[in-house]
């Protein structure tokens, strides 16, 4: 076969299976709105989120232990039924071989246990599956707000991209107009040929700058679509607000500290932890203590050989009850138990510094997002006082080059001037209404544009 020929039929198989691909895309498009507000983006992420949705399936699993420990306590119940069919030749009076004959034969019964006492073993099983059920509903609430956060700064790093892109594209209509200009003022000679080469040398760059940003406006897109785990055809914009408020009253650390170590879910987790262990080690404890179990039974047979008399005879016959109760006394256990008391010990120590340690972090965590707050503030007043003087400095240039009273290269200088703190004061704005969300957000705050 031709190459040619490969290639068409590799053309038409496409176009064959395309409608099938376009409609697969737009089945799992279906319902995605067009743009998105943050709090749409929160709402998608905690339905759709791989990681929430499985530690959501370990929280449903923790779920069937608990109800599997609670029926620990209860009765179990058997039944057993065995038929048998033996073959075989009886043996006369005189010694000779009887007749080959057929024998049914059958055993039937039912039987039934349960644990008085234990040393408290199934009790403390409960209360332990019990809190392990918390600790993986606060799994995922640890994950939901860990989510929230990545989130928020991948939201806000679009906006921030997105108002960049806004300012660039208009000094890139500004260049133009300068190089128009420059040109013009070349053509009479107002202006020598270096002049102009460099007009167009910062056309150039401010070019290069609007395609940075436009990169990094699809990068940061990327990043939001990644955390919502959106398809990869899905195409959406994300809805800026009228104005970026932020909160002016900024907690104190001690108050935001305070707050989160007694409501966050990792600190509540981990100090259930510590009961969880404890329960472990009262359960390890019980090994040296009796057990005590009661259990009966009904059961029944039949043998269809000849002499004997009916089935129901002979079940009726055969019936019998029992009833009974166990005691089983641990009195030597080669150290299993010694060293499971003493392991469960071990563990309880090291959920305490795990405790310990998650509240440690948390409070270091909280005092960086409060220096981030402080610095992001001092940062955005610089920024915005730098904006004002190189702006006014920069509208001053441009008019001195419109008239030629000003030198080309102190112009680039000012406008290269302007454009820095024109980034800085973007980069500031958005950095500040991050910081402090996330400042909030600690105490407790749902995080709003």
């Amino acid at each position: 076969m031709s190459k040619q020929l490969v290639i068409v039929l590799h053309g038409l198989i496409f176009l064959l299976f395309l409608p099938f691909l376009l409609k697969a895309q737009d089945t799992a498009t279906a319902g995605l709105p067009a743009q998105w507000t943050l709090q749409q983006c929160f709402d998608y992420a905690m339905k759709n989120n791989i990681q929430l949705n499985s530690l959501r399936l370990s929280r449903l699993s923790a779920e069937q232990d608990l109800l599997l420990s609670r029926a620990a306590k209860l009765p179990n119940l058997n039944g057993t039924a065995t038929q048998n069919i033996n073959g075989g030749k009886s043996v006369g009076a005189g010694g000779g071989t009887g007749t080959y004959e057929i024998t049914p034969s059958g055993t039937y019964g039912v039987n039934s246990n349960v644990t008085l006492y234990q040393g408290g073993y199934l009790n403390y099983d409960i209360k332990q599956k019990s809190l392990q059920t918390q600790v993986a509903g606060l799994n995922v609430a640890t994950q939901m707000n860990d989510i929230t956060v990545l989130i928020t700064q991948a939201y806000l790093n679009i906006l921030l991209a997105g108002e960049n892109i806004v300012y660039v594209k208009d000094v890139v209509a500004t260049s133009e107009a300068q190089v128009k200009q420059g040109q013009q003022q070349y053509d009479v000679g107002t202006i020598a040929l270096i002049g102009l080469v460099q007009l167009q040398a910062q056309l150039s760059n401010d070019r290069y700058l609007l395609t940075t940003a436009q990169n990094q406006y699809r990068q940061n897109k990327l990043v939001l679509k990644q955390l919502l785990q959106l398809p990869s055809s899905y195409d959406f914009e994300i809805v800026s607000p009228d104005t970026l408020m932020s909160s002016t009253h900024l907690y104190a650390l001690q108050e935001v500290q305070d707050s989160a170590l007694a409501n966050r879910p990792e600190v509540k987790s981990s100090e259930l932890g510590v009961a969880v262990s404890s329960f472990n080690l009262a359960k390890a404890k019980t090994g040296y203590l009796p057990t005590l179990t009661a259990g009966g039974g009904l059961g029944s047979s039949y043998n269809g050989g000849s002499g004997n008399s009916s089935y129901f005879k002979q079940l009726d016959n055969n019936f019998y009850q029992q009833i009974g109760l166990t005691l089983s006394l641990p009195i030597f256990t080669r150290r299993v138990v010694k060293t499971n008391v003493e392991k469960a010990k071990l563990e309880v120590d090291q959920s305490k510094l795990t405790l310990k340690d998650t509240r440690t972090n948390l409070s270091q965590t909280i005092e960086q997002a409060y220096i981030n707050v402080l610095n992001a503030q001092a940062q955005y007043d610089a920024a915005v006082e730098q904006l004002k003087y190189s702006q006014e400095g920069y509208r001053i240039a441009t008019e001195q080059l419109k008239v030629g009273a000003a030198n080309i290269v102190v112009f680039l200088q000012q406008k290269n001037l302007y454009i820095q703190a024109l980034q800085s004061y973007i980069q500031a704005k958005y950095n500040a209404a991050l910081n402090i969300r996330i400042y909030d957000f600690y105490r407790g705050t749902p995080v709003k544009l």
